[in-house]
Order: structure tokens, then sequence, then C-alpha cells
């Protein structure tokens, strides 16, 4: 059963973490999953000693975390309500019995984070400054016979101005299925995931490894 938390940037979100962690190392089951990055994500910083076991499962996902991003962090101040993004392509319609769907339904708070990505994007009346943002987004192929190693060059292969791509892993998904996991910072008012999705990772020729993307966390920075 999908696990929900809410607020994460509040204090009163860090302790619903404390208390689901209670006896446990991880967010799912007894290794690090996606479910932990999403989490870790959305919380801006490092949970205070008031609540010893979200911080220690935080110094635990940076560690593993660190291995995947080498490079000398000088520290960033990430503002704003963190909540994780909800898929924005979906698996086109199949006629073949055979179809089925592995990567199961958003949830009510990644709806909720759809909708106020939506109100932000309508919301005219002031004039912003330019950010930048934090990007984790899942890469799902058609079946357990795409090359995903294709698949990631087709990911990697999209250049434009203000688009960086980071670390990356394969994560099982069932029935031999692996997803790509990969991390992107973009520049707000050069990139706009949406676009990123639509026009250039499930359009011709990706379309031929990829199936579907979608937004897991959403943070700026």
């Amino acid at each position: 059963m999908a696990v929900t938390f809410s607020d994460l940037h509040t204090e009163q979100g860090v302790k619903s973490v404390e208390e689901h962690l209670a006896g446990k190392t991880y967010i799912s089951g007894d290794q690090l999953s996606v479910d932990d990055v999403k989490v870790y994500a959305a919380i801006v910083e490092k949970p205070s000693d008031a609540f010893p076991n979200a911080s220690k499962w935080y110094d635990c996902v940076a560690s593993h975390l660190a291995k995947s991003f080498p490079g000398k962090a000088v520290g960033v101040s990430i503002g704003g309500s963190a909540a994780a993004a909800p898929a924005q392509a979906e698996a086109p319609a199949a006629d073949d019995d055979d179809d089925m769907d592995l990567f199961g339904d958003e949830t009510e708070e990644e709806k909720k984070a759809a909708e106020e990505r939506e109100a932000s994007k309508k919301d005219t009346k002031k004039p912003k400054e330019s950010g930048k943002s934090s990007v984790l987004m899942e890469v799902k192929p058609w079946d357990d016979e795409t090359d995903m190693k294709k698949l990631e060059e087709c990911v990697r292969a999209v250049e434009m101005p203000g688009l960086l791509w980071g670390a990356s892993k394969l994560v099982p998904v069932g029935y031999g299925i692996k997803k790509l996991t990969i991390m992107l910072t973009i520049v707000d008012d050069l990139v706009s995931p949406d676009n990123l999705i639509e026009d250039y990772l499930t359009c011709e020729p990706n379309n031929e490894y990829i199936q579907s993307v979608d937004i897991v966390a959403f943070n700026k920075i």
C-alpha cells in the first residue's frame, strides 16, 4: 500500500516521517528505493536531533546520493513547499489484450502538486526572478525487451540551454521490466519540464524506446 506524506517542508510533516521510520531503515522495504529519494527531495533540510529516526535516515540517503554526485557541493537553499509532482505523460491506450499497467496510479498528494504547478504557470501578474529547479524523472520503457542503454542515450541526447542531466539508475518494476530514474537541473525561464517530455522525450524517434515519462519530484533551488 502506498505511503502518503504531506507538508514535508514543515515540522509536522517531518514528524510524520519520524513516526513512519520507527523500527525501520527505509521508507519502503529493506533497501533504498525511489520512495526514499522522493521523500528526501521533499524535505528542505536535515531533520533536527528532535527527530532521531528521520535524521539517521536522511544521512543514510544523503550518503547513497553522494556516491552518484561526486562533484564538490557548496550547498543550496530550497524555498517553498516541497512536494512530489505527478506523472504528466500517460502510456498510450492499447488495443492489445496483453498490455498492462505496471506502474500504478498517482496519489492524491501527486494530484495536488500537479494542480499547484499548473496554477503557478497561469500566475503572470507578478514578475518572477529567473531561478533553477531540481527535477527527478522516471522514464518507462515499452517492455522487458527494450534496450535500456539505448533508452538512456536517447534521454541524455536531448540538449538545450538551461538543461543539465544528472545521476541516473535503473529500478526494477516487475516482470523483468526496469525503469530509468534520472535527476536533472533546469533554469526555469529556459526549460519547461512538460515541454521537455512532450516535445522531446516522448516524440519520434525517442518513442521507439520510451513509453512515458513521469515527474516524481520537483523542487525549486
